[in-house]
């Protein structure tokens, strides 16, 4: 039976879980939960997902996994193949390391940006049912944030094909996402961030890049 995954394509979030699984060649349903309306705040999804984000996908015994990394983790355990938090412990815990620093670095980054500024986002700065009101700090910091993390990709990528290990993983994932959400607020790697740059492009070239952002 194919998966079930509350998405939205526009979101940066759910695209994570996307790539993940068209790299994998998991099938899976895609039912879409639109941000633009507030669905993702109606009472039917809030049944789903008290959360009131995407992605989130239902396992057989009722549970719900709404958070990126623990719908990897549960989708490398149940289809290993190919391996996507490389091989042993050292390999899985290097790949988690790796991505929660993006997510703390890259994602919070852009997401305090977006999140105060925005017009369509006013009372709505972090996501989930409450309302909280923009402050305007929070963005100015999320710029700075955002140029150091570009930064720290473009030193961890010299030398290397890919973030955290030998092969391409969940890190890679994760921080294409990062670079590519940061266009939302206009922030792109400079010339001089020739090793992130380089790594970019070559990972925008993958199918499942294609292939998740169209589906």
């Amino acid at each position: 039976m194919a998966i079930k995954l509350y998405d939205f394509t526009a979101a940066p979030s759910p695209l994570r879980t996307r790539i993940f699984l068209r790299e994998k060649g998991i099938p899976y349903e895609s039912v879409q939960v639109d941000l633009g309306t507030g669905e993702q705040l109606s009472e039917a999804y809030r049944k789903i997902n008290p959360s009131c984000t995407v992605p989130a996908i239902v396992l057989e015994d009722g549970s719900v996994l709404n958070q990126n990394s623990a719908i990897a983790l549960y989708l490398e355990g149940t289809y290993p193949e190919p391996p996507l938090f490389g091989h042993g412990a050292a390999d899985a815990a290097k790949v988690m390391n790796a991505s929660s620093q993006v997510e703390i670095g890259g994602f919070m980054a852009v997401a305090e940006i977006l999140r105060n500024t925005s017009p369509r986002m006013k009372n709505r700065a972090l996501p989930g049912l409450e309302n909280y009101a923009q402050i305007p700090e929070l963005a100015e910091r999320g710029r700075l944030r955002l140029g150091g993390f570009m930064n720290t990709m473009n030193a961890a990528l010299e030398g290397r094909e890919f973030l955290a290990i030998d092969t391409f993983s969940f890190a890679d994932i994760t921080a294409f996402v990062a670079v590519d959400f940061a266009k939302w607020v206009k922030v792109t790697p400079e010339a001089h961030h020739t090793h992130l740059n380089r790594w970019f492009e070559a990972v925008s070239a993958r199918p499942s890049i294609a292939a998740a952002k169209a589906s």
